[in-house]
């Protein structure tokens, strides 16, 4: 899509993504600029009183007690952005920090906020232009939001800081904004706390891991049919009903695809011939098992992203019925909570498609298959040490999967004495995703290598999927077996093919659609 219209609700993880990913424009919509009028009359008249209010008149924090007077509010307002901006480490990626924007502008289209229309409109002109504060990694206990990495943001929009343009190039935001044509903004009453009070990065790290997790599945079920295939293992222990009489539905979806990728081939269930097998290794015969436990939490992260996304996170909130009311809503344990289970899940599936890949390197596992799938063992290593690499990567996935939810350290002289760490989750899943990435392009290396050798040993045809996947894997200069050669570059064209999608379009090019 080229242009998202925000409105006061109903948008979408696809729009999320349009935007953060792939640089659509952003429009507001007239019924949320009404929305924001609408809030903003009642924060202006809450700051016309002489009653406190939090984020209005007071202090923020455990500064909450001090009354603010109209002469200090607008340098009040300018100080929190100021001195949340205390983002240290890395710059965070281009992505992630559209989508922090974008959502924040998103929570503040709701009319929940009290933000004035041309602070919404200053915004959606960042976005548009291309400009991309420079956000931090470090800085956010994800509780009262994603406060240091949306500070950065809110900077930018004040014209200080640093940024980088749509060219790649970093340059103070002031330049920045002058060569498009904007202005910076100063931000009046609650504006300043109001940008800052989101679970945006977290969020926007969700949505983007379960779109790329749901690739980096269905991926996983094609590398272990094909694992399956090589090993002349048998697809019986994929019927459906066998399936059906323990109803997780990712089991079944999992199970589904990698009887559609095997459909048609000579290999399947050879190994009752001169070399019997009751039953195939627990990596081969429960792969649906695990992939579907871990799509099943897919299936929950994005019920909990779909919420969080229909909120509007923000403390204070204007109420609809005019009242402004303290809450504890940006408290990311939602969000923290599937996060962490996300890395749980792409830790156990790196770790059964790594025994997988032993497995067909094993000679006294294979089944006939060279030592390490290499020309000439001995002489040749073969993939040898590329299951170490994937051995290194699952293991570091499994210290990914340490939960950063539970690790809560207080802040702010303990009023903010509990907190989320969802933007930590966030960030080590984004960790845990590449990883993932990586040991499935492994998995596909040796067993594309290994089917190939299968069929010039025995004439036995692969399945018209797996060969399809196969042939694209070469297409894409992943290459087959041979004497031995610089290997680094077959497996980053093999996390390049994985990650774009190659083996699942190659698989459906076949099948038909996948789940």
């Amino acid at each position: 899509m080229e242009t998202v219209v925000v409105g006061s609700s109903g948008l979408t993880p696809e729009q999320v993504l349009a935007v953060a990913r792939h640089g659509a424009r952003v429009e507001l919509a007239e019924e949320a600029v009404r929305a924001l009028a609408a809030s903003r009359e009642v924060v202006d008249a809450l700051a016309a009183k002489p009653d406190p209010v939090y984020g209005v008149s007071t202090g923020f924090g455990a500064l909450a007690t001090r009354h603010i007077g109209p002469d200090l509010r607008t340098r009040l307002q300018r100080n929190i952005v100021r001195s949340h901006a205390a983002g240290m480490g890395p710059r965070v990626e281009r992505e992630v920090v559209r989508a922090l924007m974008f959502l924040r502008l998103k929570t503040v289209c709701s009319g929940r906020t009290g933000v004035r229309p041309e602070v919404a409109r200053a915004m959606a002109g960042l976005l548009n232009a291309g400009i991309t504060p420079v956000v931090h990694e470090y800085g956010s206990l994800g509780c009262s939001g994603d406060l240091a990495p949306l500070s950065h943001c809110a900077l930018a929009l004040m014209g200080e800081g640093e940024a980088e343009g749509p060219d790649g190039v970093l340059r103070p935001v002031r330049e920045l904004l002058a060569a498009h044509g904007l202005h910076p903004v100063e931000l009046k009453e609650k504006e300043g706390l109001a940008l800052l009070n989101g679970t945006d990065g977290m969020l926007g790290m969700l949505l983007m891991a379960l779109a790329d997790l749901r690739l980096l599945y269905t991926s996983a079920d094609i590398t272990a049919a094909m694992t399956l295939e090589a090993l002349l293992g048998s697809e019986r222990v994929l019927a459906p009903e066998l399936h059906a009489i323990r109803p997780h539905p990712g089991q079944a979806d999992s199970a589904a695809n990698m009887l559609a990728v095997l459909h048609g081939s000579e290999m399947t269930g050879q190994h009752q011939g001169d070399e019997p097998r009751v039953q195939d290794a627990y990596s081969v015969r429960c792969a649906p098992q695990v992939a579907g436990a871990g799509r099943d939490t897919l299936t929950h992260a994005k019920l909990v992203a779909g919420r969080e996304l229909a909120a509007a996170v923000d403390n204070p909130v204007v109420l609809p019925d005019g009242r402004v009311e303290s809450n504890g809503n940006f408290h990311g344990a939602p969000v923290a909570y599937v996060l962490d289970f996300l890395a749980i899940a792409a830790a156990d599936l790196a770790s059964i498609a790594e025994r997988r890949t032993d497995r067909l390197l094993d000679k006294a596992r294979s089944h006939g298959l060279p030592a390490f799938l290499a020309d000439d063992p001995g002489v040749d290593s073969g993939l040898m040490i590329a299951q170490y690499t994937q051995a290194a990567l699952v293991g570091e996935l499994k210290r990914l999967a340490v939960p950063a939810s539970v690790d809560s350290i207080p802040s702010s002289a303990m009023q903010e004495d509990h907190v989320s760490m969802g933007w930590s989750a966030a960030r080590k899943l984004r960790q845990a995703v590449d990883g993932l990435a990586r040991v499935v392009a492994v998995e596909l290396v040796a067993a594309s290598r290994a089917l190939e050798l299968r069929r010039d040993a025995t004439g036995l045809a692969p399945a018209p999927a797996t060969w399809a996947v196969v042939r694209a894997a070469r297409d894409a200069d992943v290459a087959g077996p041979g004497p031995d050669r610089y290997l680094a570059p077959d497996l980053a064209a093999a996390e390049a093919f994985v990650r774009t999608g190659g083996a699942v379009r190659a698989a459906r090019s076949v099948t038909g659609p996948l789940r």
